[in-house]
């Protein structure tokens, strides 16, 4: 469910006219739902509630990576949700949007000494550990501040799944995490040191997960191991289940609800009496966002093709152009006739600046505002200044009221970020 629905003939973010702010910001501009954020986050945690005998007072941590916005992560800390990260910038922001550190996981296949050293000043509540390298390097930057790192072992179970190839994050080729007969002796390695304190295990195996199938597959592997690492007499405290399940991005999207998808965790943590976490990312944020764009023209070539050109391109939303991935796409004010197919493009120099091919799209003239759906998750977080085009800015809404959250730079700024070397000068 998304709160931008039609009224008086134009499309709304609840109660603002996407035009109104497109008259004031201007485009392409990034628009967020306050209501849609809030609402999906509650949805999971009422589904994660209703199974707390099985998951615990599991912890959601939405993936700052899907959408970084300070804004956006107020938001959903004040709902009580917590982070998942990868980088001390991502660590930051979540700190800054008022997450508490406890609730602050710090994931990633490539952490620096001093990235872990900020995240175990900072306190966060684990650290997702995924090589035998790295358990080393963080147990020899705890005992240097004297400080003991909580850690879950990050596994392998050589479960791939996802919407792309290159966001597939579980099979036995990719990079992250480690299979599970090294998980096992990594864990068994951690609870020796006094440095280290092993609290659980941690899997994620993809991202636009549309079948529950391979995500119970996984689960299996996190309580197979559980069994096994307490028959050793070793303590799991914690199972860390990544994210993944898929958002709708089209009206024939067929996607798991969240409570089948929670319902299908706590059948697989049953009786284990651990704490769960989950780290959606795209769940909470995809459908919770838009990319307004105005159409600069209309090509009818005289070879029958018709290309949409907007002044939105490829560094704005970078997903067709890196994953081949669908973005619907609406008029802001529709108005009557036929359809017609088009390539929707941008102005970008580049045969990859484009957004859709044979589009069945409404009439549309140049001046016309258009809105691609499901862009609240890895949209303006991905985006980029290429051809020296200003980043995006960003809307927040709520109710009646609205906030730009981050301005469109200057041409000026954005030179002047930019020093000459002396000798040119």
């Amino acid at each position: 469910m998304h709160h931008f629905t039609l009224k008086d003939g134009a499309l709304y973010a609840e109660d603002v006219s996407l035009e109104t702010i497109a008259a004031q910001v201007g485009t392409p501009v990034y628009v967020y739902s306050s209501a849609t954020l809030r609402r999906h986050y509650r949805v999971l945690r009422a589904a994660c509630d209703a199974r707390r005998a099985e998951l615990g007072d599991a912890l959601i941590a939405f993936a700052v990576k899907a959408n970084a916005n300070l804004s956006v992560l107020a938001t959903l800390a004040a709902e009580g949700c917590g982070a998942d990260t990868v980088s001390e910038g991502e660590i930051r922001r979540a700190l800054a949007a008022g997450v508490p550190a406890q609730r602050i996981i710090f994931s990633g296949v490539g952490k620096t000494d001093a990235e872990l050293a900020f995240a175990l000043g900072a306190g966060v509540r684990q650290i997702n550990v995924e090589s035998g390298v790295e358990l080393d390097r963080l147990a020899a930057a705890a005992a240097a501040m004297g400080v003991r790192a909580t850690v879950a072992i990050r596994v392998n179970p050589n479960v791939g799944a996802g919407g792309h190839a290159k966001i597939t994050t579980g099979g036995a080729g990719d990079k992250f995490g480690v299979p599970v007969a090294e998980a096992l002796d990594l864990y068994v390695r951690a609870a020796a040191s006094p440095s280290l304190y092993p609290i659980g295990l941690a899997c994620h195996i993809g991202s636009q997960i549309k079948d529950l199938t391979p995500l119970m597959a996984a689960f299996q592997v996190l309580r197979d191991m559980t069994l096994t690492l307490r028959g050793r007499g070793l303590a799991v405290e914690r199972l860390d289940l990544g994210g993944g399940l898929a958002a709708p991005y089209a009206d024939s999207d067929e996607t798991p609800t969240v409570e089948a998808y929670v319902d299908m965790a706590a059948e697989a943590l049953r009786g284990l009496e651990v704490e769960a976490a989950f780290e959606p990312g795209r769940l909470l944020a995809a459908n919770a966002g838009v990319l307004v764009s105005r159409v600069i023209q209309v090509n009818a070539r005289s070879d029958g093709r018709r290309f949409l050109v907007l002044d939105a391109a490829m560094n704005d939303l970078m997903r067709p152009a890196l994953y081949d991935a669908f973005h619907g796409l609406v008029p802001v004010r529709p108005r009557a006739g036929e359809t017609a197919a088009h390539d929707v493009v941008g102005p970008v120099c580049e045969t990859g600046d484009t957004f859709a091919r044979d589009r069945e799209l409404a009439p549309l003239e140049a001046g016309d505002l258009v809105a691609f759906t499901g862009a609240g998750a890895y949209g303006a977080v991905m985006s980029g200044e290429y051809n020296s085009r200003p980043l995006v800015p960003e809307v927040l809404v709520d109710g009646d009221r609205w906030a730009v959250v981050r301005p469109r730079p200057t041409y000026d700024a954005m030179l002047a970020r930019e020093p000459r070397a002396p000798w040119l000068s």
